[in-house]
């Protein structure tokens, strides 16, 4: 064991934590983000202390695993418990993390055998950890436990069986790892159908003595052979009607910000792919390294080649982590949500690209511009990020009714939005300059503008000399008018010089009223 000092986050106190020697330094924030709060002011934070919180009263009751199962589990980092069962509470639902990338190798391929030996651990764990809490959950005392003759005739005047509740869930992590120990790539379809072969494996055994009504799609099994003659097994064992049916156990992949997945060292979370070749120490990541092994690469021949010119491992696109979502969809209990940006690789229809939004900081810089046209107060306020481009507006009026404030409040916010999504600032301004409704007349306040047409007009003329630093000229006072619509009454005029003779009224015209 060794000894770290680490916090949650930068701001927190530091906290001293005793974790195994052979594990990575996230391991310790890992192990304080799942430690109990009660237990935070005990120094140091021991490791093998707060498991044996967990396990030894789990072990009590369980029949098909001991603590030395679970003590291997942990150390190999195979599997993890979620902070429900760290921190002990009954009110969620309790949880357990698989590290794929623990059971394949660039040696000897995928272990079909120890992946069934630790999801049937993490089962029983999860059923022994249900039947011990569904008692307390509502504050109830547990029923003594009814005499074998008793129960055996409920069970034989029971012909119907209803569905249990769920145990607990089981999330599958570190696909891409995975994919890369075993030399496939993770665009690929013959590595989406190996991933189909995990998934479904691990439902299976979940579900197993549940009855045949949760049973998963079934995959192409062939394309995992290591794995194909287990499942067989499995599946027979799945689709048989048990006389009394187990607690059934939820399948998912987990999501960032597990501590369990932090623990695990996994490089990417749940299905997502390892976008980056690099980690973030710089240093070449496992799976690249996996993946320029099964090319029979050397670091040094790929340097070379990649010094040449040669493109030798294409990282995964966001189109790649969108079909394995939807190859992966029928073979887990919950898939997560759907990964951004929506775009369907397998669609012929063309569609518009749509971009990424790039969130603001929390404590942004901006300007606030006081104005007023013809008399009526104006505020401009806008938000920046960190380079300074423009990233939200703000128009408010101060003197309009609640309608006025609500369509200029609104416009903001959509103007806002396109410019988080990338829309450029330019088209903004090209579009509202000197556009013409509502309140017009001269500006005060602002030494860059002395008329204005609108409070739009006004307001992305004065963005234009900020943040493109292109100042608009003001629009004419009479831009409005034109020759067509004076006079309004078609007279006559008579020019200068000539001699004005009233008009000759005949001698019987009259005036008539018309309504």
């Amino acid at each position: 064991m060794r000894n770290l000092r680490t916090a949650i986050d930068p701001d927190a106190p530091l906290h001293s934590v005793m974790i195994p020697e052979d594990w990575e330094n996230n391991a310790a924030t890992a192990i304080l983000q799942l430690c109990p709060e009660h237990l935070l002011d005990a120094s140091p934070i021991k490791t093998d202390v707060l498991i044996a919180n967990w396990l030894f009263p789990l072990c009590e009751q369980a029949t098909n695993f001991t603590a030395q199962h679970w003590e291997s589990i942990l150390l190999l980092k195979q599997a993890c418990p979620n902070s429900v069962i760290w921190k002990n509470d009954p009110g969620q639902k309790p949880g357990i993390v698989i590290n794929l990338a623990a059971f394949a190798s660039t040696e000897t391929g995928f272990n079909a055998q120890s992946y069934r030996h630790v999801l049937e651990v993490v089962a029983d764990t999860l059923r022994v950890l249900h039947r011990q809490q569904a008692n307390f959950i509502n504050g109830e005392l547990p029923f003594a436990e009814l005499s074998p003759n008793h129960q055996n005739d409920l069970e034989n005047q029971q012909l119907e069986f209803t569905a249990q509740p769920s145990a607990g869930i089981i999330y599958l992590s570190n696909l891409d790892a995975c994919l890369a120990q075993l030399g496939y790539d993770y665009d690929s379809v013959d590595g989406r159908d190996v991933a189909c072969c995990l998934a479904c494996f691990a439902t299976l055994l979940a579900n197993t003595g549940c009855g045949a009504d949760f049973l998963p799609l079934s995959p192409d099994w062939n394309a995992l052979p290591e794995l194909a003659t287990t499942a067989k097994d499995i599946w027979a064992l799945a689709s048989d009607e048990p006389r009394s049916r187990l607690e059934r156990i939820d399948t998912s992949f987990s999501t960032p910000g597990n501590p369990a997945d932090l623990l695990l060292e996994s490089e990417s979370c749940g299905l997502a792919p390892i976008f980056s070749l690099l980690r973030e120490d710089g240093l070449l990541a496992f799976s690249t390294l996996a993946r320029l092994a099964h090319k029979g690469l050397t670091l040094e021949s790929a340097l070379a080649a990649a010094l040449a010119g040669e493109s030798i491992i294409h990282p995964p696109s966001a189109q790649a982590h969108y079909a394995m979502h939807q190859a992966l969809a029928g073979f887990v209990t919950h898939m997560p949500a759907r990964p951004n940006p929506i775009t369907h690789p397998l669609s012929s229809k063309t569609t518009l690209c749509r971009g990424v939004k790039k969130p603001l900081p929390p404590r942004r810089k901006g300007i606030t511009q006081k104005a007023s046209i013809a008399g009526r107060g104006l505020f401009l306020r806008t938000g920046e990020y960190e380079d300074g481009t423009l990233g939200e507006i703000s128009i408010t009026p101060t003197k309009e009714n609640a309608m006025v404030k609500g369509l200029l409040e609104s416009l903001s916010q959509a103007v806002s939005i396109g410019l988080q999504y990338g829309a450029p600032l330019k088209e903004y301004v090209s579009t509202f300059a000197y556009s013409r409704f509502g309140v017009a007349g001269t500006v005060e306040g602002d030494p860059g503008a002395l008329y204005a047409t609108s409070f739009l007009d006004y307001s992305f003329r004065a963005l234009s000399d900020i943040y493109l630093h292109e100042p608009l000229a003001d629009a004419p006072n009479n831009l409005h008018a034109s020759d067509e619509a004076l006079p309004m009454l078609p007279l006559d005029l008579p020019d200068e010089g000539e001699k004005q003779t009233p008009p000759h009224h005949p001698r019987n015209s009259k005036f008539k009223l018309v309504s």
